[in-house]
């Protein structure tokens, strides 16, 4: 099923893979409210103007597509559009939903270990942890943070990677293979406004 989308990213370094993830949508990119390469430049414009314009694209969508990349906390918007993403917003009398949010980990130089590092559970099971250091708050709070927990390994207390964060992180090549799977996801964790995971739904 198709969902209105709008990507969240910054602009100097995920423009490649913005407009790779829009030619992954396919027909479904009809319904993507973002911006495009066609879009104009909003640098220069006044901090309320591009508010405004963001919250023009953001509303009525029902999923955010993140793009988790080394320098995003540089960005002066990604954690306000995860935060606008995540309340309800009311315009003449209709208030929107709580969108579901996917965050798709950048691939830089062949590689996710800017972000990613891996471990073993106590079965001998590929494990990966995340450097939340590099992630705003609003997104690592988000993650691993099913209520209750939904665990891969209740014994080694490992999450389920892909329901047990209201926010999954997808690398970047899974994404890109199968865009609907990960959009349907975030967008059926989002139908009950988020039951099931503990929200931070402000910066």
């Amino acid at each position: 099923m198709a969902h209105k989308t709008f990507i969240s990213y910054k602009y100097s370094e995920c423009c490649d893979l913005r407009d790779r993830i829009i030619t992954a949508l396919g027909d479904d990119a009809t319904y993507y409210q973002g911006e495009t390469s066609d879009s104009p430049d909003m640098t220069d414009l006044k901090t309320a103007t591009i508010r405004k314009k963001l919250s023009d694209m953001l509303y009525g969508t029902s999923v955010t597509i993140v793009i988790l990349s080394p320098h995003m906390t540089e960005s002066r918007w990604i954690d306000w559009e995860i935060e606008y993403s995540l309340q309800k917003n009311t315009r003449q009398g209709r208030t929107s939903q709580t969108n579901g949010v996917v965050g798709v980990i950048q691939k830089v130089d062949g590689s996710y270990n800017w972000l990613e590092s891996t471990g073993q559970n106590c079965h001998g099971d590929s494990t990966i942890s995340y450097d939340d250091s590099l992630l705003y708050p609003i997104i690592a709070k988000n993650h691993f943070n099913s209520d209750p927990e939904q665990w891969h390994c209740p014994q080694c207390r490992t999450f389920d990677w892909l329901n047990g964060s209201y926010i999954a992180f997808v690398a970047e090549d899974a994404f890109l293979a199968d865009p609907g799977q990960y959009i349907d996801n975030a967008y059926d964790k989002s139908e009950n406004d988020g039951a099931g995971y503990c929200l931070r739904r402000s910066r």
